[in-house]
């Protein structure tokens, strides 16, 4: 059976240029770049061009720019880094953010809440899952350590004002971080274009490594490390640098600015013809996040009377890997509660579906997938049915 990938939200294979940039650090180029002899040289001399080239692809300068292991721990960092710093620099204690955030975000912040003692504040959202710059406006003041919205979402698609929140937050003197890890493989990525003073980065979303990632940090922003140890980072991450994945994440995000508009604009016309076929074909079904501010590659429904996980395995049966949001929450029983916040009713939220697609999609796969997605769907009723009897 030939098997269809459909899941590019949750990861995307890595690129073969990408690999063979990475292959002579594995071996040749093996030093450790803290090490001040002639193979640390070679190492640290490879971090620091990687370094250099993300900050220009950015806008940002090669300072700014902190390695991590993953957009999960850029977020965890800019978070509790610039919260705790916050809080001894001027005693802010509230932390804006919006329950359709990444859990790297949404579970972090509670975490602050519940061992800290700081205060959520959690950010309305309308029927699409964007937050409104004014809502932002409203909730502002001096008292509050950091304002975190994602820049695209990973569940839904949907792109938020960015550069109007990033503003709002710049005139009241207070630190805005967001979650770009989705959004980096189509969106125009320029810090001093967003305003942004935080963003988070993980390669494997744009045919680079699993296992690394960077947050941006403006300079003059307050950031408390996280993992302490032999001060790498310049002291704002611990940790033996993963030379042959950062020179490797360096290469898939050159590829993808050179690269975005071409990626962008297949995906797209793939995307649009998958959301009218769902919707053309399949009774009681809805397309979930914004029609229009949305992700080239990313097409998300829910079908009333489904259970998500259920057609998923009837999907995976077929052929097809799809996902029903978040790959960090698949399997989860409940409701996703990126939907339930969009204000969606349990038993559509349920049935959810999400479909996002890559540069190595073809127009063939996603007509196959319409082909026996109703089928999966009419499944999934009736053993639902079954089920409630």
């Amino acid at each position: 059976m030939k098997r269809v990938y459909l899941d590019y939200a949750a990861t995307t294979p890595l690129d073969e240029r990408v690999l063979e940039a990475m292959l002579p650090y594995f071996r040749q180029v093996f030093g450790n770049p803290s090490s001040v002899h002639f193979y640390g040289q070679q190492a640290e001399n490879a971090v620091e061009e990687a370094r250099e080239r993300i900050a220009a692809l950015i806008g940002a300068h090669p300072q700014e720019i902190v390695f991590t292991s993953g957009g999960s721990e850029a977020d965890n960092l800019a978070l509790r880094g610039v919260a705790r710093a916050r809080r001894e620099m001027v005693g802010a204690r509230r932390i804006l953010t919006a329950r359709v955030e990444h859990a790297a975000v949404a579970r972090t912040a509670q975490a602050l809440e519940r061992e800290e003692g700081f205060q959520v504040e959690w950010l309305e959202v309308d029927a699409f899952g964007i937050v409104h710059p004014e809502t932002v406006k409203q909730a502002l003041g001096p008292d509050v350590a950091l304002v975190s919205v994602m820049y695209a979402n990973n569940e839904i698609g949907s792109i938020n004002p960015i550069a109007e929140i990033a503003a709002l937050c710049r005139a009241q003197g207070v630190p805005f971080h967001t979650d770009a890890v989705q959004a980096a493989a189509y969106l125009p990525i320029d810090v001093q274009a967003l305003g942004v003073d935080l963003l988070s980065l993980g390669a494997h979303k744009f045919y680079g490594p699993k296992g690394v990632g960077a947050l941006y940090v403006r300079q003059g922003t307050p950031l408390w490390p996280v993992q302490t140890g032999g001060g790498q980072e310049a002291g704002r991450r611990a940790g033996t640098h993963n030379v042959p994945y950062i020179v490797g994440m360096a290469r898939a995000l050159e590829l993808a600015v050179e690269e975005r508009e071409s990626r962008r604009a297949w995906v797209q016309s793939l995307r649009q013809r998958v959301i009218e076929g769902v919707l053309e074909r399949i009774p009681q079904a809805r397309l979930t996040g914004h029609p229009l501010y949305r992700l080239p590659n990313h097409a998300s429904f829910v079908f009333k009377g489904v259970d998500g996980n259920l057609l998923l395995q009837l999907l995976d049966a077929a052929g097809f890997a799809c996902s029903s949001g978040s790959a960090c929450k698949s399997g989860q029983p409940e409701p996703s509660e990126v939907l339930l916040a969009c204000g969606l009713e349990r038993e559509w939220a349920g049935g959810s579906l999400r479909v996002t697609l890559g540069a190595p999609t073809t127009a063939e796969e996603v007509e196959a997938f319409l082909d026996v997605l109703p089928r999966c769907v009419e499944q999934a009723r009736a053993l639902q049915g079954e089920q409630v009897r």
